[in-house]
C-alpha cells in the first residue's frame, strides 16, 4: 500500500513534518509513506495548465497512485498554509483531473498549543470535501503541545500518542482497501 503524505509547512524543524516522519516509521509492514515536496511548486496559475509544470505532473503522478493520502497541516491566521492550499491547487486541476476525487484523506495537525490546529483541520476538511476526497472523519488528530510530543531532533516520545497514530494509520489503511 502506497501513502502519500504532504506537510503543509516548509520549516526544517517543522512539528507537522516531524508528525510525518513519526507516521512513516509506524506504518504497517504493508504500507509505504513517502513525504513529498511541496515547497518547490509554483504559484498555482490556470494560464500554465496548457503546459503543465513537471514539478506539479510529479506531484500529481504521485497522488494518482497512491492508495491514500496524509496530510499534516500547521494553522497560519486561523487557516491552513498558502504553500498547501497552492499544491491543493495543482494537485486538483485542470478540470475534470482531481487526485483527490475519492482517494481516503487522513487529516492532522500539530501545533505549540493543546488545540493542534483545529481550525485549520476544519478548513483543511472543508476543501478536500469540496473536492471529493474520502476525508476520514475519526480520529481527529489535533496534536499538541509539540514539545511534550517531540524531542528536539522531531522523534516522537509519547508513547500514548504513538498508539494512537497506529490507531490512525489503521482506519487509512481500511479505507484505502475497500
Amino acid at each position: 500500500m502506497n501513502i502519500i503524505a504532504i506537510s503543509g509547512s516548509l520549516r526544517k524543524t517543522s512539528s507537522n513534518t516531524a508528525l510525518l516522519r513519526a507516521f512513516q516509521s509506524l506504518a504497517p509492514e504493508d504500507m509505504h509513506i513517502e513525504i513529498v515536496e511541496i515547497g518547490t511548486l509554483p504559484l498555482y496559475d490556470q494560464d500554465d495548465e496548457a503546459a503543465y509544470p513537471a514539478v506539479a505532473q510529479a506531484l500529481k503522478d504521485k497522488v494518482g497512485a497512491a492508495d491514500g493520502i496524509i496530510i499534516a497541516t500547521p494553522e497560519y491566521n486561523r487557516s491552513i498554509p498558502g504553500v498547501l492550499k497552492n499544491a491543493i491547487d495543482w494537485l486538483s486541476r485542470p478540470y475534470g483531473k482531481n487526485s483527490f476525487a475519492k482517494k481516503p484523506v487522513l487529516v492532522a495537525g500539530v501545533s505549540s498549543g493543546k488545540i493542534g490546529a483545529a481550525l485549520a483541520q476544519a478548513h483543511l476538511r472543508q476543501v478536500l470535501l469540496y473536492l471529493d476526497a474520502d476525508v476520514i472523519g475519526q480520529p481527529e488528530l489535533y496534536l499538541g503541545p509539540a514539545k511534550e510530543l517531540f524531542d528536539a531532533e522531531g522523534n516522537l516520545t509519547d508513547d500514548s500518542t504513538r498508539e494512537f497514530l497506529g490507531e490512525a494509520l489503521e482506519t487509512l489503511k481500511s479505507r484505502a482497501t475497500r
